[in-house]
């Protein structure tokens, strides 16, 4: 394979399974004809980078540097690059590239291309391992880079490239985007926040669905939910039986299907955004009597993911964080890991990551 020049990079990168974080020296390749290199300013903390640190996917290779989350300024385009230039606001969200031909691809989902590849932690055509975005620059081909709207703040636009899109996606392709229509959010955390804003801005009617009273009045009176839902009120989910026609499942934890598909309309749809450890159990029933449907969604494809952050654009929509320092970023992973956070974690990463001259 022909040689890649490369440049040196720095950032953050968990060495092994112990969920702990260092500064780590590296080098990304140099700008090719098609690529573009930016400066990153912010990059959200997800959830699976908890999960891809401490290795709990069994999928991980180290060192790993994490982030999905990335924003910045452009400061170098290659030869062939034609959408974008110098100066110009852009990010990265969860893919670096995918195979181009396969039906996904040309259906414009590159997230389920079989060949993607993501933004840190696989491997790359030169045989590199990909890094993410707790570094202080990026390389991407431009055909995977998204154009961040001027009028939004990039701290806090960072995590809608995965939050944002995950919730966006599943709403958009299932036909739950309707003005009018009713949708339910199941758990109000980094996912769910998003999606209260994202369907409130469709025109749907929001109802927000968590396991007690303690997010009531934050999901009606801050995040602007109609209705609120305790799923553990049997007289609550009881009154609310049959109204809703689709619902957006962002819980990662255990916890039971039968309440949701309750809640459903005829030919309702629950889809799962979230990722659970454990496997859950699926209720029959309901799908055979009443042909509601259960499915999964990841992501979405890079054009509707500029869609995503298009309409975030017009209707102001940003995830609500909590900056930090780069030094702050393993006491974050520690209290993400008991969600103690309102709702993303976000590294100050060109003010705060610099260089060790140890290393």
């Amino acid at each position: 394979m022909e040689k890649v020049h490369q440049k040196e990079a720095f950032g953050l990168a968990a060495k092994d399974n112990s969920g702990v974080l260092s500064p780590f020296r590296f080098t990304r390749r140099e700008t090719g004809e098609k690529d573009v290199r930016f400066k990153v300013l912010f990059c959200g903390i997800c959830h699976s980078d908890l999960h891809m640190v401490k290795n709990e996917w069994g999928m991980s290779t180290y060192p790993l540097v994490p982030g999905h989350e990335i924003v910045g300024v452009v400061t170098e385009v290659g030869a062939k690059v034609t959408k974008f230039k110098t100066g110009e606001k852009v990010g990265v969200g969860c893919l670096v590239s995918s195979c181009g031909s396969c039906d996904s691809c040309t259906e414009g989902m590159e997230n389920y291309c079989p060949k993607s590849i993501q933004t840190y932690g696989f491997k790359y055509y030169d045989d590199t391992i990909t890094y993410g975005g707790y570094s202080d620059h990026m390389v991407c081909d431009e055909g995977f880079i998204i154009r961040i709207p001027d009028n939004l703040p990039l701290d806090a636009a960072a995590p809608l490239l995965c939050a944002g899109i995950t919730v966006y996606s599943p709403m958009k392709y299932h036909g739950l985007d309707k003005p009018g229509m009713h949708i339910g959010v199941v758990g109000l955390g980094g996912l769910g926040h998003v999606g209260v804003k994202f369907a409130k801005a469709m025109g749907t009617k929001v109802t927000v669905i968590s396991t007690s009273e303690r997010k009531r009045d934050e999901a009606i009176n801050r995040l602007g939910a109609d209705a609120f839902l305790v799923s553990r009120d049997p007289k609550q989910i009881k009154d609310a039986m049959g109204t809703m026609d689709g619902i957006i499942d962002t819980v990662s934890a255990t916890h039971s299907l039968l309440p949701l598909l309750g809640l459903l309309k005829h030919k309702g749809k629950l889809v799962m955004v979230g990722a659970p450890e454990k496997p859950l159990e699926l209720p029959v029933m309901p799908l055979i009597f009443e042909r509601k449907m259960v499915m999964g969604s990841m992501i979405g494809g890079i054009k509707e993911t500029q869609e995503m952050i298009d309409m975030a654009g017009k209707h102001n929509i940003t995830a609500d964080i909590e900056l930090i320092s780069a030094d702050y970023v393993n006491t974050a992973m520690e209290r993400l890991e008991k969600a103690d956070v309102r709702y993303r974690f976000v590294i100050d990463v060109a003010n705060t990551l610099k260089p060790n001259p140890n290393l």
